[in-house]
């Protein structure tokens, strides 16, 4: 069975930025892989050089056996392909049923259609409770829920997930965790990038870590204990262990600097010499 993507030497430029230096990476049918890096790593540019939105870009994008480096992105699409990068992509003036009901198949009938309306409220309850609500009054992790909700609805099968779950609360993070596995039981296949290695790490069945445009290493779950050292180094923050195994945020961080962003704790370490 081929690959449900297969990226080979990808370059990408951003005007005369060389972004992207040479990414190769697969993802098999059925998996949930993440990819990690710093900022401006280039995570998010491969999101973006394999739907087609980098004009620039040479090397070898295969989604599903079939070369799409020279497609454009409304093609790419048809073959399977679905993005999203948060709550960006829900209609804030529709209510929550509205945007799941408008028409957005991507497909040419070849897809078998989106994700039924009866199925989606199974997999996210608090969609179904908050089904007339508007778009926008909808809380951030549950836009979040939405904006992936609606990516199932356009017949999608290989979801490309940028940093859904950056700023979200504890309470939110857990229903994403649930909801993956779920996702992958049903076909899905999953490329997520995240910056947060604690959300990340329950959740890939294999790791790709990005640095300079480069992958600089890949590991699958079972090696995650063995590579948190040196993810803390890489990512220069530290992994903390999850919330209820802490014993005081002071002796957790271990003289470096803990900061919060949303529900995301981070200990930055100072660098050795």
């Amino acid at each position: 069975m081929s690959p449900a993507l297969e990226i080979a030497d990808l370059h990408a430029w951003h005007g005369e930025s060389h972004v992207l230096r040479g990414v190769n990476l697969q993802v098999a049918p059925g998996e949930i892989v993440v990819l990690l890096g710093r900022e401006g790593s280039g995570r998010t540019a491969t999101l973006h050089a394999t739907l087609g939105l980098m004009h620039t870009r040479t090397g070898s994008v295969r989604i599903g056996g079939t070369e799409s480096i020279t497609l454009s992105s409304h093609k790419i699409a048809r073959l399977g392909v679905g993005y999203c990068a948060g709550e960006h992509e829900v209609f804030a003036g529709l209510s929550c049923e509205e945007n799941l009901l408008l028409p957005m198949s991507a497909d040419d009938g070849t897809l078998g259609g989106g994700m039924p309306l009866a199925e989606i409220y199974d997999l996210f309850p608090s969609l179904l409770a908050q089904r007339h609500a508007p778009g926008a009054g909808l809380p951030r992790g549950d836009r979040r829920m939405l904006a992936v909700a609606r990516l199932l609805r356009t017949g999608a099968n290989l979801l490309l997930l940028d940093d859904i779950l950056e700023g979200l609360t504890p309470t939110a993070t857990q229903a994403f965790m649930r909801m993956s596995p779920a996702l992958k039981t049903k076909g899905y296949t999953m490329l997520m990038v995240e910056r947060s290695v604690r959300h990340a790490t329950p959740l890939g069945d294999r790791y790709y870590v990005m640095t300079d445009g480069r992958i600089s290493d890949q590991f699958n779950a079972s090696d995650l204990r063995n590579k948190h050292a040196a993810l803390e180094t890489l990512l220069d923050a530290r992994v903390l262990p999850p919330h209820n195994d802490r014993r005081g945020r002071a002796d957790s961080c271990h003289g470096g600097t803990l900061t919060d962003r949303g529900d995301t704790s981070t200990c930055h370490q100072p660098l050795q010499q």
